[in-house]
């Protein structure tokens, strides 16, 4: 239907995984670790889907010029792929959450244990979440967004 270099074939696949991945992972989180009913995780995920879908393609382009820096200008390891997934991540999604904590009206000390400890959980999401990512986008049939995709073995 779409070419596989397509920028809407892109941003499908990117929304599609920011979306599923935030809806599960978000709600692990909350019913986990923050003490979150399954309806309050279940209302939570539901309003947090327009924000992915509107946020999911920019974040992905600017994933993947994070990646393209260290690829370009770091040693070719798979721990720098990975710190530069977890970088992409967490300073990206992090002012996002934060415009989101405000709009909900909290207070300055809540924003920032917030923000913190989201970034610090986020250390882990982000990095999985390169993979997952890089996943739906085989599945979607994307190419050609990383160099890393097609660039030799990294050790």
């Amino acid at each position: 239907m779409f070419a596989e270099s397509s920028r809407l074939r892109s941003a499908a696949a990117d929304t599609f995984a920011l979306v599923v991945y935030c809806f599960f992972t978000g709600m692990a989180i909350e019913i986990l670790l923050s003490g979150m009913s399954l309806q309050q995780s279940l209302s939570s995920r539901l309003l947090a889907i327009p924000v992915n879908v509107i946020i999911a393609w920019p974040f992905g382009q600017y994933r993947d010029a994070v990646l393209r820096l260290e690829w370009l200008h770091g040693p070719k390891q798979f721990w720098t792929r990975n710190l530069a997934d977890l970088l992409a991540y967490v300073s990206f999604q992090s002012p996002v959450y934060a415009v989101i904590l405000l709009a909900v009206g909290v207070e300055w000390q809540q924003l920032i244990a917030a923000v913190a400890s989201n970034a610090v959980a986020s250390m882990v999401l982000g990095v999985v979440y390169g993979y997952f990512l890089e996943y739906c986008r085989r599945l979607f049939r994307v190419t050609g967004t990383l160099p890393v995709t097609s660039a030799p073995s990294r050790q």
